[in-house]
């Protein structure tokens, strides 16, 4: 498995990062975590969860799962944070420490910054206060955000007055052409020195997969794609050892050359430039119950 260096912080994470909406979707908990240690056994160090994944199921598996024969010590662990106060974020981060069953989170999110008041909530509120005590207080190492609405909101939570660690979005073949995060903020990115974190490399929704259902992509094609970028880590939804295997073999054929790019973004243009494939960008149908609870959403 390759690995990559994820910005600023200079730690050395797997090419593939194990996503943790997927790991609470698998029906049977032995079965999920058979693959998160089958995904270590494969190389992958880096594994992505979220305070409301599931209601907090996929952290308790991903706890479990890590407590056995001392695994924690061995993944770059990163959870999210769902709120924008302070003290709904200390509550956060203390029910995610409980979840995982650790004493430190690696990388902490504010997640899902899909609307434009977002990165203000943050700071007007208290939400960036308690990241950084608990940054501190050792409670976690490194702040980043997340969000898969529009490079706009990303490009403000990038001009805030904080040093980001990381930063993740969609990174798939579509964004290239639409409302672009690989355009807008990736280099901005880069000049600041912050890690970034692609998702939802095979179009995103819950169940994703709408590339290859609609588009005619084949997996390895969307991810080989993603990972030609620069991108320190691409989060893959895995249900099952065959997928680990699949997915784990894709990344390990290499990235596309600048033809291979070339010709697959032409051949998908014509439905990339609509945004047919890429709903959670320009609906709220994609955005979490929490967030929409937050800004008085049905």
């Amino acid at each position: 498995m390759e690995t990559r260096i994820l910005g600023r912080t200079g730690e050395s994470v797997s090419s593939v990062c194990l996503g943790g909406w997927h790991i609470g979707a698998i029906p049977d908990e032995s079965e999920s975590i058979r693959v998160m240690h089958a995904a270590m056994d494969e190389g992958i160090n880096f594994f992505d969860n979220s305070w409301d994944y599931h209601d907090g199921l996929s952290e308790e598996r991903m706890g479990k799962a890590l407590a056995m024969d001392a695994r924690r010590a061995r993944v770059f662990l990163m959870t999210k944070n769902c709120e924008r106060d302070y003290i709904g974020s200390v509550k956060c981060l203390e029910d995610s420490l409980r979840r995982l069953r650790t004493d430190h989170i690696d990388l902490w999110q504010f997640h899902e910054l899909v609307y434009d008041n977002d990165p203000d909530w943050i700071f007007e509120r208290g939400g960036i206060k308690a990241a950084l005590e608990a940054q501190k207080a050792g409670k976690v190492r490194y702040l980043g955000f997340t969000g898969h609405k529009d490079p706009r909101i990303h490009l403000k939570m990038l001009g805030k007055p904080q040093v980001w660690d990381a930063c993740q979005m969609p990174i798939n073949i579509m964004d290239a052409q639409y409302r672009s995060f690989l355009r807008e903020v990736v280099p901005v990115c880069q000049q600041k020195n912050t890690g970034v974190i692609g998702m939802k490399g095979l179009g995103g929704g819950f169940p994703s997969g709408a590339l290859l259902e609609k588009a005619g992509l084949s997996a390895e094609e969307c991810y080989r794609f993603a990972l030609s970028q620069p991108v320190a880590s691409q989060v893959m939804g895995i249900t099952s050892l065959r997928q680990l295997h699949e997915n784990v073999a894709s990344a390990g054929r290499g990235p596309m050359s600048a033809e291979e790019q070339s010709v697959l973004l032409a051949r998908t243009r014509e439905e990339a430039t609509d945004g047919r494939h890429e709903l959670f960008k320009s609906s709220r149908d994609f955005d979490g119950p929490h967030h929409k609870k937050q800004h008085g959403f049905a």
